[in-house]
C-alpha cells in the first residue's frame, strides 16, 4: 500500500494532484518516467508519468486529468488514504544531452510531464524556453514553477484570458521568426496528440529536431501486450518499453490519434455510470 500524504485540485477540480510515498521509486525514477498504478484490488492498471519526486521525504507527485471511472477513482482519495499498487519506474530513460536551448512545449496535464523533462535538460546546462497553452486561464497549472525553471515562458490561452492569445504553435512561430533566439538544439513537446502534431509539423518546417512524449492506450506497461504499439520511422514500437519519448517527425500522429479514440466512447459510459451507482 502507498499512502496519499498530499492531494490538490487543480484547474477547476478536473486535474488532481497527488504525492504518494514511495521511497525506493522515489530513489530510482528518472524525468519523463512513468509509474503504473491500481487503486484498489479490482481497479484497472493506470499509466501516469510522474511530476516530481523528492528524495529527503521518499515522494513522488503525480498530476492527472479524470477522463473516466478509473481517474474518478484515484481523484476521490484522501490524504491518509492509499493506492493498492504502484509499480516503477517503467520507460526509457532519457538522454539528456547539453544541446544549447531547449524549448520546451505544453499542453493541459502535459505541462507536469514537461516540467520533469526540462529539469533534466536544466540540469545538463541547457538554457530553457518554456511555452505553455491552455484553453483558458482556470486551466493553466504550474506556471510560477515553469516560470522558474525557464529563462524564458510564454504562456498561451485560446480565449485571450491569459498571456498571449493564441496557440502554443502561434507562440513558437513568433519565437523563431520574430524574437530571433539563440539556435535552437532540441524542441521537447508534452501534450494532447493533436497539439503534438501540430508542434511537429511546424518544427519540420524549421528543420528543428523534436521529441514528443505519448500517451497510448497502455495495459502491462512491459511490451508483451501490444496495446500501446505506435509506429515511428515505419517500425512498430512499444511506447512503454520503447518510449515513452520520441523523435516526433517520425510518429505516425494519425494512426495514434485513431487508436486512443477508440475507447473515448466507453471511458465517457463508465464516469457516467459510476456517477448514478452512487
Amino acid at each position: 500500500m502507498y499512502p496519499i500524504i498530499d492531494r490538490q485540485e487543480l484547474a477547476k477540480g478536473t486535474m488532481v494532484l497527488i504525492t504518494v510515498e514511495a521511497p525506493q521509486i522515489a530513489a530510482k525514477i528518472k524525468p519523463g518516467q512513468f509509474v503504473v498504478l491500481r487503486v484498489n484490488e479490482t481497479g484497472e492498471r493506470i499509466p501516469l508519468t510522474v511530476a516530481y519526486k523528492d528524495l529527503s521525504h521518499g515522494t513522488i507527485t503525480i498530476i492527472f486529468m479524470i477522463v473516466g471511472k478509473s481517474t474518478a477513482l484515484l481523484g476521490s482519495l484522501k490524504v491518509g488514504d492509499a493506492i493498492r499498487d504502484l509499480v516503477g519506474p517503467l520507460g526509457a530513460v532519457e538522454d539528456f544531452a547539453n544541446v544549447g536551448t531547449v524549448v520546451g512545449i505544453g499542453g493541459g496535464t502535459g505541462v507536469a510531464v514537461l516540467h520533469h523533462l526540462l529539469q533534466g535538460y536544466a540540469a545538463a546546462g541547457n538554457r530553457i524556453i518554456g511555452i505553455m497553452g491552455s484553453r483558458e486561464r482556470d486551466l493553466i497549472i504550474l506556471e510560477e514553477e515553469m516560470k522558474a525553471l525557464c529563462q524564458q515562458l510564454i504562456v498561451t490561452t485560446d480565449d485571450g484570458s491569459h498571456g498571449m492569445h493564441g496557440l502554443v504553435t502561434d507562440a513558437l512561430k513568433t519565437l523563431v521568426e520574430r524574437e530571433k533566439p539563440e539556435p535552437i538544439g532540441l524542441v521537447v513537446a508534452v501534450g494532447p496528440l493533436v497539439m503534438m502534431r501540430s508542434v511537429c509539423q511546424q518544427t519540420k518546417l524549421y528543420n528543428l529536431k523534436t521529441i514528443v512524449s505519448l500517451n497510448p492506450v497502455m495495459v502491462d506497461a512491459t511490451g508483451m501486450c501490444g496495446a500501446c504499439r505506435v509506429s515511428a520511422g515505419g517500425k512498430t514500437k512499444f511506447a512503454c518499453v520503447d518510449g515513452p519519448h520520441f523523435d516526433g517527425h517520425e510518429v505516425d500522429f494519425d494512426e495514434l490519434i485513431q487508436r486512443n479514440n477508440m475507447y473515448v466512447r466507453d471511458e465517457k459510459s463508465s464516469i457516467l455510470h459510476s456517477i448514478r451507482a452512487k
